[in-house]
């Protein structure tokens, strides 16, 4: 099988069919037509990508899944005669001559139909009829039509379009007056009778022409026509539905959360790991837990043994050994900031006065150990016997981030022959340096807890490591594997009633296969594995923001800057959620609650992902995927303007700190 035929059936596979488009003949057609004889040669290699692509005068070959989708809404039949408008490349009239008995395509721009022509000749599709002409009017002589596709958006569906099908027949229209525009389907029940269906946002390029828009972006005279309904803008909607919160530091900010409180788990997310606004609402909501609700286990997407001593200090817990402290390698900001140490300092403080050790509020690290820490040993190692190597592993380790669009800006890694043979003595001496950094845990008597969770931190590291080492799905779905286990594990020890919330970043905690990450990547994580396991028992709350300012590097191993953020994707939930105008609210997602506000979120949008690199030239590309709101969290938390976290400095050490203090310099 060549490497297009491949990726094509790739493509199938996981942008189409897991997105939910069943139809096999539509599958199979999709198999069947070559998308890379359909753009210009440099743009072959990108043929197979999850997106649209340029071919030409302003216009776009629509992205897979769309084509798809369109074409599957209008229940086609072998013996059904069809009309396209907007023929473009030439690609979707192909796909539909391999279902169809015969397809009409008009085209407006004279270079596109010409080279549409020549590439449908070419592969010997037969039943494909091409005109240069106004496809707003459609093509009278050629009608009635079983089904019209419409590849451009207009301000409202022209009517020559609806008098041209048959009885029964199906238009399938993008319409609105601004993006994203809504895809509409529209049967022909009788002669004067429509049905209309909102099939979701889409976003396609205008179409111009007498029933359409003008060349200069305005309506034309005749789509003006009177009784069009318009319906209620998506941040209106949200706007009613949104319950605003009052300040973080409001003593009631917590209890807005109380509908989730009788969750055995609740997960608290967040669109960054450097913004201070996230970690503050945060150890709000989980003080309110704490405090009213009876959790006892912080369960966090950090280090087992780095958390350990967090835990020692909150539960005054005494043991572990002085020497290096933990949260020192890159990322340090993550944990070692100000808002984290006043989260810690009150844990402390409220656990004093419970003599029972069981009772007290427990601070927990979820993750495999020291991933950052291994990281930083393979680039030590690289750097001295392989440069060229290591300025490779950099760029793999900085792309490993699940929500990165392929091919991505910084391209796919390719492991040197000497990179592979560097990889046996890497892992062996992250193996040792586990080891040793992990022997302390034995002089630490409080419980079996520790032991047993760093054990199995020992006998999956090669594994891990061997995974890691080469990225992808594997390594990630290893990596929130055991974070779900840890979690399990976690539950068990503390009893039946036991109660935990979890922090993570959004990717994480909110349900995998309502993102790319699940539909078309084959990734998990610990949100999805938990509604899974427990059902309802589990609340997911995401969080995101507009702008502001971000901690973040722009490498990994990088120095840490306070970066900019940028304004939100105008096709992003983010976008919407600022529109709405409250800088801050709560948004529940729930099935019971706000009916038309969730259909309307439905259909998959932008949604951003910073972790700690931020690389602002190429967000779109780096930190934006698509993702279904409602289905991945339970709820979403809206903080407008947000600001970068601060790193602890000297003049953050308390001066009569204990010896368990674990932010020590």
């Amino acid at each position: 099988m060549s490497d297009f035929a491949s990726r094509r059936q790739d493509m199938v596979e996981n942008q189409i069919a897991r997105r939910g488009v069943r139809d096999p003949q539509v599958l199979t057609a999709m198999r069947e037509v070559p998308r890379e004889q359909f753009v210009d040669p440099e743009m072959s290699e990108f043929a197979y990508e999850d997106s649209a692509l340029p071919i030409g005068e302003g216009q776009t070959i629509s992205q897979p899944y769309i084509v798809a989708k369109m074409i599957a809404c209008a229940d086609l039949g072998p013996g059904d005669k069809v009309l396209e408008v907007g023929a473009g490349s030439g690609y979707a009239a192909a796909v539909l001559s391999r279902i169809a008995r015969a397809i009409y395509a008009i085209e407006l721009h004279e270079t596109l139909l010409d080279q549409a022509q020549r590439r449908l000749r070419a592969l010997r599709y037969t039943n494909i009829g091409l005109r240069l002409d106004d496809g707003s009017k459609g093509w009278p002589e050629a009608a009635p039509f079983d089904a019209i596709l419409v590849a451009a958006g207009g301000p409202s569906i022209p009517q020559s379009l609806k008098d041209q099908l048959a009885i029964g027949g199906r238009l399938i229209i993008p319409v609105g007056e601004t993006l994203p525009q809504r895809l509409i389907k529209v049967v022909r029940m009788t002669e004067t009778d429509y049905e209309e269906l909102d099939l979701g946002a889409v976003n396609f390029v205008p179409l111009i022409g007498e029933q359409g828009w003008l060349e200069d972006g305005s309506r034309a005279a005749c789509t003006h026509v009177p009784g069009a309904v318009e319906d209620k803008s998506l941040p209106d909607l949200m706007a009613e539905a949104a319950e605003p919160l009052p300040a973080i530091d409001n003593v009631n900010f917590g209890s807005a959360f109380d509908s989730w409180a009788n969750r055995r788990v609740v997960m608290l997310g967040e669109a960054s790991h450097g913004t201070s606004d996230f970690y503050r609402a945060r150890a709000a909501i989980t003080r309110h837990l704490v405090e009213e609700h009876g959790f006892t286990i912080i369960a966090v997407e950090a280090d087992w043994p780095d958390a350990a001593a967090i835990d020692r200090y909150i539960r005054h817990r005494g043991g572990g050994r002085s020497g290096e402290r933990p949260f020192q390698r890159f990322p340090s900001w993550m944990w070692r900031n100000t808002d984290i140490a006043a989260l810690v300092e009150w844990l402390r403080a409220r656990n004093e006065g419970i003599e029972d050790i069981d009772a007290r509020a427990g601070f927990f690290g979820l993750d495999l150990y020291n991933m950052r820490g291994s990281i930083a040993a393979v680039l030590d190692y690289l750097d001295e016997v392989d440069p060229k190597a290591a300025a490779t592993a950099r760029e793999r380790y900085g792309c490993l981030t699940p929500w990165q669009n392929e091919p991505a800006t910084y391209g796919r890694a390719v492991l040197t022959d000497r990179y592979r043979k560097c990889e046996n003595a890497v892992v062996e001496q992250c193996r040792a340096l586990l080891e040793k950094k992990l022997d302390y845990a034995a002089s630490d008597s409080e419980s079996f807890l520790d032991a047993a969770q760093n054990a199995r931190l020992i006998a999956s590291a090669e594994r891990y490591y061997r995974v890691m080492y080469y990225g992808g799905a594997d390594s990630w779905n290893l990596r929130d594997s055991h974070m779900f286990e840890t979690l399990e594990n976690l539950l068990e020890a503390k009893g039946p009633d036991a109660k935990a919330i979890v922090w993570a970043h959004n990717s994480h905690i909110g349900d995998a296969r309502a993102t790319e990450m699940g539909a078309v990547r084959k990734e998990h994580n610990i949100g999805q594995l938990a509604r899974q396991k427990w059902g309802e028992e589990v609340a997911l709350i995401g969080f995101g923001t507009h702008s502001g300012t971000v901690s973040a590097a722009t490498d990994w191993d990088g120095e840490m800057e306070a970066m900019r953020v940028r304004p939100s994707h105008s096709d992003s939930y983010e976008r919407i959620c600022h529109d709405v105008g409250t800088p801050c609210f709560l948004l529940d997602l729930s099935e019971s609650r706000h009916e038309a506000l969730r259909r309307r979120l439905m259909e998959p949008r932008l949604e951003r992902f910073i972790g700690v690199i931020y690389r602002p030239e190429t967000e779109l590309q780096s930190h934006y995927s698509q993702a279904v709101l409602p289905d991945q969290f339970d709820g979403y938390v809206w903080l407008d303007k947000t600001e970068a976290v601060t790193p602890l400095g000297e003049e953050d050490h308390p001066e009569d700190a204990p010896d368990t203090y674990p932010f020590g310099l």
